[in-house]
């Protein structure tokens, strides 16, 4: 018997030795990939570390770029620092651009694109210089480039609003290249592009498309003199025009704006409604609780019903906090309304709603309603409590303990969320775990929270 138990004994070691040797062997398995693998190799990796939101391994990623040629590699690498705004990558972008004759047309797009997520001044003169060659493949994508290139500093933003205005003007730049302009004037934040915005926006000939990219341009640069044009198209027949007017209401004030956006809510189109709820969101405007209350109870289109949650979550005020808590207690409610009222109560009384929050979900999961369960995870996977972290805790450590992949994998989140280095054994143990992505999910924790593995 005894000899049972020791062979038993050393068989869990030799084990236990096994998974971490493992565990350990996957980041040189990855550099290798880096160093030697295929383009389809890299590629999957470059996934993974998506899902996992890593980015250990950038440094890594910027030489790899530096030294390829290759289409797949080079568009997989600039999507992927592109997607994060991770910086890095500008002078490459910027070499693509210059010797694009050199590369693949989707490289040189991915590099465009690239530049403008990371607003890149450095890289304005070459997309403007892309531009004046009138390059049909790569117009699109260079004007928005050129737009949030130039927005993090005011005197190139407001030198780039002249050059998209007299490209607009006088370049004849084609029908399907005037929205990416308008879209790019709203991207600098420069006032200096209100003027022809208000003028289409407000041009009832214009077509309906180019309007509403104007609106929301108007939006963007947030201007006061671009507002009356926006109040005007309020009015307008064509009901996708007064719902993107409406939305582009948000960063404005006076009592005008107030009543267009509060008369928004009887609109029967269901788009200007939503509008609406997002205005008063983006504004916290207190006086639309009693329309955004009768939007989430009643409407009949469910995206109102969430958008006016939200705006609700946003203003969280007392009345708007009270109307919340009464959808999501509410166990008759859809699913998708109790779980947007549970998530912005998380946002706006995490401390007070935690503990009904953990009973509703022990509840989904008693009777096997697993979307609704499924759903209650992820609101507590994501919140971080201010104050008091100590029920917090006791949910976190059940998961790590207790719990199947996907609870450890969101109590790791949780953890990390909220500092709770109390929680160390538990993550300590889940960094040898069998399973790889949670092994390496455990160790990325522990760093993150100072715990020695």
């Amino acid at each position: 018997m005894s000899r049972y138990r020791i062979g038993s004994s050393w068989l869990i070691i030799l084990l236990f030795i096994s998974f971490s040797v493992h565990a350990q062997d996957v980041e040189p398995s990855r550099l290798a990939i880096i160093k030697y693998g295929t383009e389809t190799e890299i590629a999957a990796l470059i996934q993974s570390l998506r899902t996992e939101n890593a980015d250990y391994l950038d440094n890594e990623l910027v030489a790899l770029s530096g030294d390829t040629h290759n289409q797949k590699i080079l568009s997989g690498v600039f999507a992927f620092f592109g997607d994060r705004e991770k910086s890095g990558l500008e002078e490459r972008a910027i070499r693509t651009i210059e010797e694009r004759d050199d590369e693949a047309n989707e490289t040189v797009l991915s590099a465009v694109d690239y530049l403008g997520k990371v607003k890149s001044a450095k890289a304005v003169p070459v997309l403007r210089e892309l531009l004046d060659t009138q390059e049909r493949r790569f117009l699109n994508l260079a004007f928005r480039a050129l737009g949030r290139a130039s927005s993090a500093d005011k005197e190139l933003a407001d030198q780039t609003a002249d050059f998209l205005v007299d490209y607009y003007t006088n370049r004849d730049p084609g029908d399907d290249n005037r929205r990416d302009i308008i879209i790019a004037l709203g991207s600098t934040s420069s006032a200096l592009g209100v003027s022809l915005l208000s003028e289409i926006a407000s041009n009832t000939d214009e077509r309906a498309p180019l309007r509403i990219a104007a609106l929301d341009a108007l939006s963007k640069v947030g201007d006061k003199d671009g507002l009356d044009s926006i109040l005007a198209c309020i009015s307008t027949n064509d009901p996708n025009v007064r719902s993107a007017a409406v939305a582009a209401l948000g960063p404005f004030s006076g009592e005008a704006v107030d009543k267009a956006i509060l008369d928004a809510f009887r609109d029967s189109y269901y788009r200007t409604r939503i509008a609406a709820a997002q205005a008063s969101r983006s504004r916290r405007l207190e006086a639309a609780v009693p329309y955004l209350k009768l939007r989430a109870e009643r409407d009949d289109v469910p995206n109102v019903k969430e958008e006016a949650i939200r705006a609700l979550g946003e203003i969280a005020n007392d009345e708007a906090v009270g109307i919340l808590d009464s959808l999501f207690t509410e166990r008759k409610n859809s699913d998708r309304i109790r779980l947007n009222s549970a998530e912005m109560l998380m946002k706006t009384s995490g401390e007070k709603t935690l503990g009904r929050l953990i009973a509703e979900l022990d509840e989904a999961k008693l009777k096997n309603q697993t979307a609704l369960y499924n759903g209650f995870l992820k609101v507590i996977g994501e919140a971080k409590i201010q104050g008091d972290t100590s029920e917090m805790e006791n949910i976190t450590r059940r998961f790590l303990q207790n719990g199947g992949i996907i609870e450890k994998l969101y109590g790791l989140d949780m953890a990390a969320n909220n500092n709770l280095k109390s929680l160390s054994v538990e993550i300590k143990a889940l960094s040898n775990d069998k399973n790889e992505s949670l092994a390496r999910k455990a160790r990325r924790t522990a760093e993150r929270l100072g715990i020695e593995i």
